[in-house]
């Protein structure tokens, strides 16, 4: 992302092309790991471009939160923060429009890691590749099925959860990651996934 005077804010034009690349990187089964990074020196993203949504009509609006909702399934702040923090602190972080550090969202848990900035401003992007490199090694197959699995399965109770993993996993039974898998632990060497 590359938008100086807008702190990369989205607008119509950026989530249209990045909806258009995320759905052809979708059909790509080379893709493993996807890094966002922001070409804007100590900003990521500020969120939806608020300027360009004032000019919209409510119609408008409507549609745009939708597509934004399609590019990011984490939107939803009113429903998501009281499932992770608790009704009482995401009523005081939501009310207030606090901002927080990546220091105090770290201790919060509403971001795995926070990291000091180094020298060349691209820290956070660093952490983020180590950890795409520890991610590439495992078997892509069930990398992605684990994904569907949390994903869908925390949005439903723990039966149904249990459900939808059952179903992920049979998936990955017929998969010859899944053997190559068993064979390199009982050989006692590093697997080699192929995402067959």
């Amino acid at each position: 992302m590359n938008r100086p005077s807008a702190r990369n804010a989205l607008g119509n034009v950026f989530v249209s092309e990045l909806l258009e690349t995320l759905a052809q990187l979708r059909e790509d089964r080379q893709v493993r790991v996807l890094l966002f990074r922001s070409g804007v020196k100590g900003v990521f993203c500020a969120g939806a471009d608020l300027k360009e949504r004032e000019q919209m009509s409510e119609a408008e609006v409507g549609v745009f939160v939708q597509r934004l909702r399609g590019l990011m399934n984490d939107i939803g702040g009113t429903q998501r923060l009281p499932r992770c923090l608790g009704v009482a602190l995401a009523k005081e972080l939501i009310f207030t429009g606090r901002r927080l550090s990546g220091t105090e969202a770290h201790v919060l848990g509403l971001v795995n890691h926070a990291v000091a900035q180094n020298e060349e401003g691209d820290a956070a992007y660093q952490r983020a590749r180590a950890l795409a490199q520890e991610i590439l090694p495992q078997a892509p197959i069930a990398v992605r099925l684990g994904k569907v699995a949390i994903d869908r399965g925390t949005e439903v109770d723990i039966a149904s959860g249990m459900a939808i993993e059952g179903m992920c996993y049979a998936q990955n039974i017929p998969t010859r990651d899944r053997l190559e898998g068993m064979a390199a632990f009982r050989e006692k060497r590093t697997p080699k996934f192929v995402g067959k």
